[in-house]
């Protein structure tokens, strides 16, 4: 059992491929479908307890929506073993897959987004690797600082 501290996430997703209202509607999901080996590494280092920010990309406009919890960690990625998924990969081998998955459990929404232009007036690149240009990551370590500060700037998120 890990003794430290819970981290702040932020991870992406297009609102009508999958955006918070269909987390709040499941109450849980697989975040599966990540193909960026930065990525993968960022969500095999996450822990059971840990938050992350619900971001709407490619959205007009951009912004975090709402508010998540990781529930489960260490799942093998179902999606690259199916060869009529969009994420199959056939490389992959059962014996030695490549990519994994965490279980996410819907925590709330913001009463109002915080969008990207209102996260570059409030945060520095070095504080906030979403608001760097050029970043295409989908999932992103947030500082515990810096996770304080939008908490303060988005409210309480509503179940």
């Amino acid at each position: 059992m890990s003794t430290r501290e819970p981290q702040w996430w932020l991870m992406k997703s297009e609102p009508d491929v999958y955006g918070i209202d269909h987390l709040k509607a499941e109450q849980t999901t697989l975040w599966d479908g990540i193909r960026n080996y930065q990525a993968r590494n960022f969500m095999r280092s996450m822990e059971v307890g840990d938050r992350a920010f619900f971001y709407h990309s490619n959205a007009k406009p951009p912004g975090i929506v709402g508010l998540m919890e990781v529930v489960e960690t260490g799942i093998t990625d179902p999606s690259q073993f199916e060869p009529d998924n969009k994420y199959f990969d056939p490389k992959s081998k059962a014996e030695a897959p490549r990519w994994d998955c965490v279980r996410l459990r819907y925590v709330g929404r913001f009463a109002a987004m915080l969008s990207l232009d209102d996260l570059r007036q409030s945060f520095s690149e070095d504080e906030l690797g979403v608001i760097k240009r050029g970043n295409r990551l989908s999932i992103l370590p947030v500082l515990d600082t810096s996770a304080e500060r939008l908490l303060e700037l988005l409210g309480p998120a509503t179940p």
